[in-house]
């Protein structure tokens, strides 16, 4: 008998990882199917992805392979989906690592008439129950730290600034330093034994979230992080449509400035933004990262065929 070759051995060994896997996928549809939302597909192929700043689509024919469905299903909410969810393959190029890859799967919902802050509570609850079918348990184990799922702590990005780094959070935006001091001294001090959902990020960082009424410098945007690892972006939605635009225009002409190039205008979406779109709440979270940390896998590389 020949030996076997190279990918029945990697595949076998990563048979109990991906039976977990597996398990993390079940529950979330179960969790979601028991809240009332209703599972659907959106297209991978598009003609325009949104323009965001160091996000890079991967070109297919004259389409783009989609980096997430958000634009496709705010169309859906426009037309009178109340609450929605969908688990399907993005691509964004240039993305490697042990936390990265080109191609990965994204979780995304959107509930008309939520805020971002309901969305914290909802997001605990599910990672709780997730945890409670694949193990029986609120916790797992983690690269060597038990996380537990029971617990959460909630943190502005200004607070996280000031505790970990010392520093002032728009001081830091200002002098063009916010990634730097955010990788280097503010996620790895992050609690490690809880999840830990960081809020308000700058406007500058706003993407498609709605801005704080209260303090218009802040946007109703927060982060979770598993075990130092981001998991989840989730904000309040921008549904003012000349406020979109004009985001949408500053964020083509940086990715044409960098070198990033710009992509065609969603023509569908730029109807929905003129029609009207429901005040609503959203989520995008990393399943693959997800299923490393439940598994307590060292790299997405460990629990994807």
């Amino acid at each position: 008998m020949s030996a076997k070759p190279e990918i029945i051995r990697r595949l076998s060994s990563l048979k109990l990882r991906l039976e977990k896997r597996a398990a993390v996928f079940s529950a979330v549809r179960e969790f979601f199917n028991s809240n009332a939302f209703i599972e659907v597909t959106t297209p991978v192929r598009i003609r325009a992805p949104a323009p965001e700043p160091h996000i890079v689509a991967v070109p297919s024919g004259d389409l783009f392979l989609r980096t997430s469905p958000e634009l496709e299903m705010k169309c859906m909410l426009a037309s009178g989906y109340g609450k929605i969810f969908q688990i399907g393959p993005c691509f964004r190029k240039n993305e490697k690592g042990r936390l990265h890859r080109e191609e990965f799967t994204m979780l995304e919902w959107y509930e008309a008439g939520a805020d971002y802050l309901k969305l914290i509570d909802f997001t605990r609850k599910l990672l709780e129950f997730i945890s409670m079918k694949v193990h029986g348990s609120p916790r797992c184990v983690f690269r060597g730290c038990e996380i537990d799922f029971a617990k959460a702590e909630i943190i502005t990005l200004k607070s996280a600034f000031a505790k970990f780094a010392k520093r002032n959070l728009l001081e830091i935006v200002a002098d063009d330093k916010f990634e730097e001091v955010l990788v280097t001294d503010v996620e790895p001090a992050l609690p490690k034994d809880r999840p830990v959902f960081v809020k308000d990020y700058p406007a500058k960082f706003a993407a498609l979230s709605r801005l704080r009424k209260d303090d218009p410098e802040f946007a109703e945007r927060w982060e979770l992080y598993l075990g130092g690892v981001e998991i989840a972006n989730a904000y309040s939605e921008l549904v003012d449509g000349r406020e979109q635009q004009e985001r949408f225009r500053k964020a083509q002409a940086w990715k044409k400035y960098s070198g990033e190039g710009i992509y065609p205008e969603n023509k569908d979406f730029t109807d929905v933004l003129g029609h009207g779109i429901p005040e609503c709440a959203g989520c995008a979270l990393g399943m693959d990262r997800l299923a490393m940390v439940i598994a307590g896998a060292d790299s997405i590389d460990e629990i994807m065929a």
